[in-house]
């Protein structure tokens, strides 16, 4: 069988390290781990997969450019995920 516990999603260590430094700014959602997750997940679903095997090769092939793009990209995905789930949360306190 093969061993495929190498490979992962070059965006989830980025979202999760911005989804933690974006958190301050909402701190309705912050003190609430589920929710974290949910805006991680929003933020996930809103970026292209970028599959890697080793964060050093794929850093490798990156222009200072792609990079740079990506990270705008990260942010406004988790901007974004965090008015989202924001705003479905407050709908279901409602209902």
């Amino acid at each position: 069988m093969t061993d495929f516990t190498s490979l992962h999603n070059h965006h989830e260590r980025e979202v999760f390290n911005e989804v933690m430094a974006q958190a301050a700014d909402f701190s309705d959602v912050a003190g609430n781990e589920g929710l974290l997750v949910d805006v991680a997940c929003v933020a996930l679903n809103r970026l292209p997969p970028r599959y890697i095997r080793h964060q050093v090769d794929f850093a490798f092939y990156l222009t200072e450019s792609e990079r740079l793009e990506m990270n705008v990209a990260i942010r406004e995905a988790v901007s974004y995920a965090f008015n989202f789930v924001r705003a479905r949360s407050a709908l279901r306190s409602r209902g």
